[in-house]
């Protein structure tokens, strides 16, 4: 193979509905916003006039990833390619803030404390109770998961936990087998990700925003080291939509 680079997209799926309420969601299975719904439409195009094309895709067991991917792969012809959706790829667990307004809770609890439950690396947010109706043991999407593996609520060093193992055991095989690769995820198991494959510091994966829809396209070397990433798409619309993200925990 020589010294063949290995290219990689993940993908933020499109705004959601709570996105577009600026709620925590985490694992509440919400849909996409009209714009979510163009946002994916737009993210197939720009993966169309980058000329990429993929032998399989991953998402979330959470629709607003799927019905993302779902548009993508409309949108670039290829529909048809295999999919494996896994809950360890859904996003971060938001516990008790699960349905909370952000700037709301921002100014109950102050900003700094809001970006610590959103950003922090290792603290978690309240725990969601086992009793909730929202709680992951109740939904039957969840049935063959052991009850100890999911979550009351996750820090970001428990989504690393969790997505960690489907990464080395499903998706690096597909690599290292030569296949062009396309995950459709959330911010924060995206960000997990990123953080193992560029071996980031705690302090730099605080500061990292993904924002929703925009493909983001990894390289990696043979050994699948990280070599670099960019986004796809227009720079000045990607820089927008990047600091919206970061100005959702703020206080009005």
């Amino acid at each position: 193979m020589g010294q063949q680079q290995v290219k990689l997209v993940v993908l933020r799926h499109g705004e959601s509905v709570w996105n577009m309420e600026n709620r925590f969601t985490g694992w509440k299975d919400v849909g996409l916003s009209d714009l979510g719904k163009a946002e994916a439409v737009r993210a197939g195009r720009v993966l169309k006039a980058e000329g990429l094309e993929f032998d399989c895709a991953f998402s979330s067991v959470l629709k607003r990833a799927i019905l993302t991917l779902e548009s993508v792969l409309a949108e670039i012809d290829s529909s048809w390619i295999p999919v494996e959706k896994s809950w360890r790829l859904n996003e971060r667990h938001y516990g008790a803030l699960t349905g909370l307004n952000k700037t709301e809770t921002a100014e109950k609890h102050g900003e700094e404390q809001v970006k610590i439950w959103r950003r922090s690396y290792s603290t978690p947010p309240p725990k969601m109770s086992p009793d909730s109706p929202d709680h992951p043991s109740h939904d039957r999407r969840y049935k063959d998961v052991p009850r100890e593996l999911l979550p009351d609520c996750e820090a970001l060093s428990n989504t690393v936990t969790r997505v960690l193992p489907y990464w080395n055991e499903r998706i690096v095989p597909e690599l290292k087998a030569g296949k062009r690769v396309l995950i459709a995820a959330h911010g924060n198991s995206i960000r997990a990700l990123l953080k193992h494959l560029e071996n980031m510091s705690e302090e730099a994966i605080l500061e990292l925003n993904v924002p929703t829809a925009v493909p983001l396209e990894i390289t990696l070397d043979q050994s699948l080291k990280f070599v670099s990433k960019r986004y796809l798409g227009d720079a000045a619309e990607i820089e927008k939509a990047v600091h919206a993200v970061a100005a959702q925990g703020k206080k009005k």
